[in-house]
């Protein structure tokens, strides 16, 4: 199982080079749920992080799309509501890799 896991995270790696995603869009790709996919995403943080490339991972917060909010806790998370407005209308974070 762990061979499969590290090809999965490397098809996103190369997936996240080519075009930002969502985790949807990410679940979607991969036939992953949005939890697993973070999961994939952030191991892949770290292996970008670490290797001798110039290469980081970029995250574009979730973003309320009533009042604007953006300034999130966790970057990865999409949260069920924005702490200013209550408004339910969050958008997905965007990941890529520059």
């Amino acid at each position: 199982m762990r061979e499969a896991d590290e090809t999965t995270r490397r098809r996103i790696r190369d997936a996240l080079r080519t075009e930002p995603a969502t985790p949807s869009s990410l679940a979607a790709q991969f036939d992953l749920t949005p939890g697993t996919a973070l999961t994939h995403v952030e191991h892949v943080a770290r292996s970008v992080d670490g290797d001798e490339t110039d290469e980081t991972v970029l995250v574009a917060p979730p973003t309320c799309e009533e009042c604007g909010f953006d300034d999130f806790d966790d970057l990865l998370n999409r949260p069920s509501r924005c702490p200013e407005c209550k408004s339910e209308s969050v958008s997905e974070p965007t990941i890529t890799i520059e």
